[in-house]
């Protein structure tokens, strides 16, 4: 039996490749530079985000053994309220650092169009799509 990791690394292969590129070049990159600038408030709120996601996430992958729909929701919790302060803090002029303001737009910028397929997993989640990635299929119950 192949061990839970590697259903997820599995899982994740399955998936079409502009959404592997996407993950790995563009997603988990921008979400992953905030920890280069915790001497910021924005680098320290989207650590703090980052880390809703993962710690949120992990465990219903290893759960469902792969990349489940549900894993939107850590997205959801984490990504608006951050999206939401920065959006507010670039707006009312609150002063940062280039390093900070390119930080803040970036991540608006990648976890608002995240944020737009996560809303669709979510629901097609709760409308009993529970579908995952490089699964075998399940037979239908009786």
């Amino acid at each position: 039996m192949k061990s839970r990791l590697a259903d997820c690394l599995h899982s994740f292969r399955a998936m079409p490749r502009w959404v592997q590129l996407w993950m790995a070049c563009v997603l988990v990159p921008v979400n992953l530079m905030p920890f280069l600038l915790l001497d910021t408030p924005t680098g320290r709120a989207a650590a703090m985000a980052t880390l809703v996601v993962m710690l949120g996430g992990l465990p219903i992958m290893l759960a469902e053994r792969g990349l489940s729909r549900l894993m939107s929701v850590p997205h959801l919790v984490a990504w608006i309220p951050l999206v939401t302060l920065l959006v507010i803090w670039l707006l009312r002029g609150r002063p940062m650092s280039p390093a900070e303001t390119g930080l803040a737009v970036a991540l608006i910028a990648v976890n608002s169009i995240s944020l737009g397929f996560d809303v669709v997993e979510f629901v097609r989640w709760c409308r009993g799509d529970r579908a995952i990635p490089g699964a075998a299929p399940t037979p239908f119950p009786y």
